[in-house]
């Protein structure tokens, strides 16, 4: 069954640009459910032929819901239904846990891992000695094969016995030392992606995104992590719970 049999056909009496009427139709059938989170769209060229519009039309249509974050583009893949993930800033959770809380599959590819004497950013961010020793992490997070984030983590020597012990959580790895932030400061900025951080998610340079910097500490106040991470744009929605003073 073509996707134009299964949602529809376009409103053939409409007022509307035909682009935009393609636009609407695949938007319903999105938040209907008809075309489901991470289902591939067929390519353009088959749209095109299946809804009677020129590929410049479904090109148009298909720019609007991937801006709006409803679809997303892979390179070399495809378009594809964004699945949306909530984050809960409310709780200092990992990566690896959000994701496995929603039934996704979590995993990561390795950037960088290293051993090192701290730097000055990161003595003055940690508050540690000159010539103290760090870890840095660096990782494209996944969930269920898509990539959703940049990961750059600078961990306190005292933190980790030593590189290899960290696997698909970090998080875990510190807490199996004890050494698990309990709070944590963020600072959260809207960024668009640079050519060399899209092609590493696989989006199209200038896509929006998020820059969040974290700095996680102890229960005995010190600074045990520092991290430098990129949200995708259209694949995270940012949740946090606010109360009134009393």
């Amino acid at each position: 069954m073509s996707l134009a049999e299964q949602i529809g056909a376009l409103d053939a009496h409409g007022r509307a640009p035909l682009y935009q009427r393609l636009q609407d139709a695949l938007r319903g059938a999105i938040e209907q459910q008809l075309l489901k989170p991470q289902q591939a769209l067929p390519p353009e060229r088959d749209l095109a032929s299946d809804f009677a519009v020129s590929r410049i039309t479904v090109r148009k249509a298909l720019d609007g819901l991937v801006a709006e974050g409803l679809l997303n583009r892979r390179q070399g893949a495809g378009t594809f239904v964004a699945g949306r993930v909530e984050k809960q800033f409310s709780k200092l959770s990992s990566f690896s846990e959000d994701m496995a809380t929603r039934g996704r599959t979590p995993s990561s590819k390795w950037l960088s891992r290293s051993e090192g004497a701290v730097t000055p950013d990161e003595s003055l961010t940690l508050g540690l000695s000159p010539g103290t020793r760090v870890y840095r992490f660096a990782r494209i997070r996944y969930a269920d094969d898509l990539a959703m984030a940049l990961e750059y983590s600078t961990i306190a020597g005292y933190g980790l016995p030593s590189l290899d012990t960290v696997g698909v959580s970090l998080y875990s790895a510190l807490d199996e030392t004890g050494n698990r932030p309990v709070r944590a400061l963020q600072r959260l900025r809207a960024v668009l992606f640079d050519a060399e951080r899209a092609a590493l998610l696989g989006m199209e340079a200038g896509a929006p995104g998020l820059f969040i910097e974290r700095r996680g500490f102890l229960e005995d106040g010190r600074a045990i992590e520092m991290t430098h991470s990129w949200y995708r744009g259209d694949a995270y929605d940012f949740v946090a719970e606010l109360n009134a003073l009393a």
